[in-house]
Parts: C-alpha cells; sequence; structure tokens
C-alpha cells in the first residue's frame, strides 16, 4: 500500500514538473477614485510568458488558457464578482507580451480595498492578489512590511498604487508575444 502511494505521489510530482506554467513578471494595480468610495481598478500584467522548455503545442495551450481563461473568460469577474464593466485587452510594450483589465467599483470593498473608520487611512492587504508567488515590490503609499503585509495610503489620496514581482524570466522561460502578434 506505501509503495503504491509512493509511486502515485513520484508521477504526480513529475507531471506537474514536465507541464508548463502561465505566468508574468510583475503586476501593477492602479485605483483611481470618481466618487468617494468608487472608481475603477486597472491590473497591469507585464511581461507575460510561459515558464517552460515544452514544445510549441503546449506553448500554444498556454496561450489558449490566456485567451480563452482570462481575456475571453470570466476568471476575472469571478475574482471580483462585485465590480463592473471589465475591459480586457492584451498589448505589446517594450518587445513583451503585456494584459490590461480595467473594472468599475462603487465600494472599496468590491476591490479589497478597507479604510479606517470611512475616513481613516486606505488600506490594501497583500493577502488579498491572487497569484502565488506575488510579492510586493513597491508602492506609492506605505508598506508594512513581512510582519504587517498591508498598504496604507493617506485619506486624501485620489490614485493609490502598487506593484508586485511574480516570476522572473530566464533561459527556461518563452515570451508568448509571437504567439499573439501571429493570431
Amino acid at each position: 500500500m506505501t509503495r503504491k502511494i509512493l509511486l502515485f505521489a513520484f508521477l504526480v510530482a513529475m507531471l506537474t514538473g514536465l507541464s508548463s506554467c502561465l505566468t508574468c513578471e510583475r503586476k501593477e494595480y492602479i485605483f483611481q477614485f470618481t466618487g468617494e468610495n468608487s472608481g475603477k481598478l486597472t491590473i497591469r500584467y507585464i511581461n507575460i510568458f510561459a515558464n517552460s522548455l515544452d514544445s510549441t503545442g503546449e506553448l500554444k495551450v498556454d496561450y489558449a488558457e490566456l485567451t480563452d481563461m482570462w481575456l475571453n473568460g470570466e476568471k476575472l469577474e469571478r475574482d471580483f464578482p462585485r465590480a463592473k464593466h471589465f475591459k480586457k485587452r492584451l498589448y505589446e510594450q517594450d518587445g513583451q507580451l503585456c494584459g490590461e483589465v480595467v473594472m468599475e467599483f462603487e465600494k472599496l470593498s468590491d476591490v479589497r480595498l478597507y479604510r479606517y473608520q470611512q475616513s481613516g487611512p486606505f488600506m490594501f492587504s497583500m493577502s488579498a492578489v491572487n497569484d502565488d508567488g506575488e510579492n510586493f515590490q513597491q508602492c506609492n503609499g506605505d508598506f508594512g512590511g513581512d510582519q504587517m503585509p498591508v498598504v496604507f495610503w493617506p485619506a486624501d489620496t485620489k490614485t493609490l498604487r502598487f506593484s508586485t514581482i511574480i516570476a522572473r524570466p530566464d533561459s527556461s522561460t518563452v515570451s508568448l508575444l509571437s504567439m499573439w502578434k501571429n493570431k
């Protein structure tokens, strides 16, 4: 019995290691207020790539995931179910494939923002980001650090910004820019 479990665990580990991974180098979050607690959130995905040395066929699967699930699908709408009027696009910037989603919100909680007693500083907990391995990079507010992973902005701030690092491209990564250009 133990031998079967070990064999199964080994096969799962091998299959996971052989599969490619769709990711990006970093993300930028920009919250712009149009009202007291309403506005729009823009999320930019910078340098989208597959983390593999796999075949062209598997890269096509990764690109299909990008377009089917994220661009044309409802993955982002499920991640932000109370936000409205989503606009999504892919584009080239500095020789890299990038993505952008813009959504509107009526309340801060629609986009995971918080404001202490409705008049204090704006706050965003880094635990609210969706991607595994997404680590704080910089912001136009104050970051509480590893012990308090929250970004704070003064109450009078009209545009809140922060960015995260997800994955560094290396010799095993393949940009999906050429696949986007060929579509």
